[in-house]
């Protein structure tokens, strides 16, 4: 049964240009449809999640964790009497302005386009789904509804400050209200994201071989469940053994959000979803036990996993690719490819447009595309080893 304070698509307010709604789908439905049928949404399949793309054909890219942070989002949705349709729109769109190498490579995008307005992947998404999208004949991007815009933009929290010319841009020709929390199915999709990778960051670490089933079975929640899966299955092999204990650290984790977000929802007394927006406060949230003991869980992993001496190694590899490919581009925009012409020609001598737009075709690359027009234009292969990038 829907609640009172899930989002309605036929209370929705719309789209920037005007559309007639559709005889079979939803509003809600109809933006997660284009947001799967998007060229971003599928260059996400060779973006990094942990590993750079190429390393193995296991571990999670950016398509990947996507998918399964949809369905996490959709169960707590459901649990919680949400709309499933707007959870997952924004849960498949949150990781769409990633740049190539996951954080790493936000990293150094964002340090070389301090000058220039800055870079943030919460607002390149926005960028991408209300303008670099161009496949519609009376709009650019994908013309989503207002709801799933706010959801992209701030399912992380309000977004104060200073704002990323991307998002600012576009937030002063339509309003999102960013100084409030969004809706309760948009704080669904951020704690989803939370849950898939701390679990599929212990996975696909473990397959690496940058820890082991004891370096992890001490940590909290770990403890207990691989106990549980030793009792009810004494002499499993290791893998399954190691399987069954994620699965049900994930589960563990899914249920506490799904408890303690009854609890505050129940507690807010909020009637619609505009309610949830002007609480002041976020309504879907893990108990204060779970949040300690997935801090300990974090802590490990930025040491055993995004800070190991491997990973420092190609880390700075990667860094050093897009270092070097944003001043070559800059000082030489007809690298770039010539569907990029016209809106080079736009920029003219304006060099902060100009490096927007360089901001914007970098941020679009793949793995794999950044490190071979690296080799094609500067000419110099990445040393061998273990390619990883940092979780984002």
């Amino acid at each position: 049964m829907r609640a009172s304070f899930a989002s309605d698509p036929s209370l929705t307010r719309g789209r920037r240009v005007h559309e007639d709604e559709s005889n079979f789908r939803s509003s809600f439905q109809r933006d997660r449809d284009r947001i799967i049928h998007s060229s971003a949404f599928r260059r996400l399949k060779h973006k990094t999640q942990v590993f750079v793309e190429h390393e193995g054909d296991y571990y999670r890219t950016r398509l990947t964790h996507s998918i399964e942070v949809a369905q996490v989002a959709r169960t707590i949705a459901g649990a919680l009497g949400l709309n499933a349709e707007l959870t997952e729109a924004v849960a498949l769109a949150h990781d769409l302005g990633h740049p190539p190498f996951g954080h790493t490579g936000e990293d150094a995008l964002a340090a070389l386009m301090a000058p220039y307005g800055g870079f943030d992947h919460n607002a390149q998404a926005i960028k991408i789904v209300t303008s670099l999208e161009r496949h519609y004949a009376e709009f650019d991007g994908l013309n989503l509804t207002w709801e799933t815009l706010e959801g992209i933009a701030k399912h992380n929290g309000p977004v104060l400050g200073a704002l990323p010319h991307a998002l600012a841009d576009y937030n002063a020709a339509h309003d999102l209200e960013l100084h409030t929390h969004a809706s309760a199915e948009a704080q669904v999709a951020a704690l989803a994201d939370d849950i898939a990778y701390n679990n599929h960051d212990l996975h696909d670490g473990l397959r690496a071989g940058l820890f082991t089933e004891g370096d992890i079975a001490e940590l909290p929640l770990l403890q207990p469940a691989f106990a549980q899966v030793d009792a009810l299955y004494p002499g499993l092999d290791a893998y399954r053994r190691r399987h069954e204990a994620l699965r049900r650290v994930f589960g563990m984790m899914v249920a506490d959000v799904i408890e303690t977000s009854r609890g505050l929802l129940a507690g807010a007394g909020a009637k619609t979803a505009q309610g949830i927006r002007e609480l002041g406060r976020p309504v879907i949230r893990f108990s204060p036990d779970m949040w300690r003991d997935l801090g300990a869980i974090r802590k490990f992993l930025f040491t055993r996993m995004y800070r190991a001496p491997a990973v420092m190694v190609i880390r700075a590899d990667v860094t050093r690719v897009v270092e070097e490919l944003f001043p070559l581009f800059l000082e030489n925009p007809a690298l770039m490819p010539a569907d990029w012409a016209n809106s080079i020609a736009q920029a003219a001598a304006d060099r902060t447009m100009l490096a927007r737009i360089l901001a914007d075709y970098i941020a679009g690359m793949t793995d794999r595309f950044a490190l071979q027009e690296h080799e094609r234009l500067i000419g110099d292969t990445l040393r061998a080893g273990v390619h990883v990038a940092q979780r984002g």
